[in-house]
C-alpha cells in the first residue's frame, strides 16, 4: 500500500518547471496525489519554501522538515483516485545586496506569506536558489492525527537575473 505524489509543470508534464523567476511573475505548477491505500484516505498536503542551506525532510524519508508550512491542501481521496490541484506563486518583495539575496514575501495560490529567507551565491549553480517543496501528510486513523507520509516533491527557483543590486 502506498501513495503516488508528484509536481508537474504547467503543461502537466514533468518538464517546463518555473526557474528563472521574476519579481511579481505568476507561475504555475501542479500538484497531485494517487491513492493506492487499500481504502479512502485522507491526506493534507503543506507547501514550504526554503533557502539551499535550509533542511529538507530527513534523508531517509521519516522526518518532515522543521520549516513551518505556508499553505495546504486537504484531500479526501477514494482507493486508487487520484486528486490534482494548480499552485500558482510569486515572489512579491525581494532584495539583494553584493553577494546575497532575501526573498521578503511570496504569494501561494493568492495568499501572502512572510519568509524572510536569505541566499548566498552559489557559485557551482552560478545563482541566488530557493526551493518550493510540498509534504504529504496521510491521516492516521489509530493515532488520530495527521502523520508525514515519507514523501515530499520539490523545485527549484533562481533569482539572479531579476534583482538589481538595491531593495526590489
Amino acid at each position: 500500500m502506498f501513495s503516488e505524489f508528484w509536481v508537474l509543470g504547467p503543461n502537466h508534464l514533468m518538464q517546463d518547471y518555473p526557474f528563472d523567476v521574476r519579481i511579481n511573475q505568476s507561475s504555475q505548477v501542479f500538484v497531485g496525489v494517487r491513492n493506492h491505500m487499500g481504502s479512502t484516505s485522507y491526506y493534507v498536503i503543506y507547501a514550504k519554501f526554503r533557502n539551499q542551506t535550509q533542511p529538507l525532510p530527513g534523508a531517509l524519508g521519516s522526518t518532515p522538515s522543521p520549516l513551518p508550512p505556508l499553505y495546504e491542501y486537504h484531500a479526501l481521496i477514494a482507493d486508487e483516485g487520484t486528486w490534482e490541484m494548480p499552485l500558482t506563486f510569486s515572489i512579491l518583495r525581494a532584495s539583494r545586496v553584493d553577494d546575497s539575496t532575501l526573498v521578503s514575501d511570496i504569494s501561494i495560490n493568492d495568499i501572502v506569506f512572510s519568509v524572510n529567507s536569505s541566499a548566498t551565491w552559489d557559485s557551482e549553480d552560478r545563482g541566488f536558489n530557493y526551493q518550493v517543496f510540498l509534504e504529504l501528510w496521510l491521516y492516521n486513523t489509530t493515532l488520530m492525527r495527521f502523520q508525514y507520509h515519507n514523501r515530499f516533491v520539490a523545485f527549484w527557483l533562481n533569482f539572479t537575473e531579476s534583482l538589481s543590486e538595491s531593495p526590489v
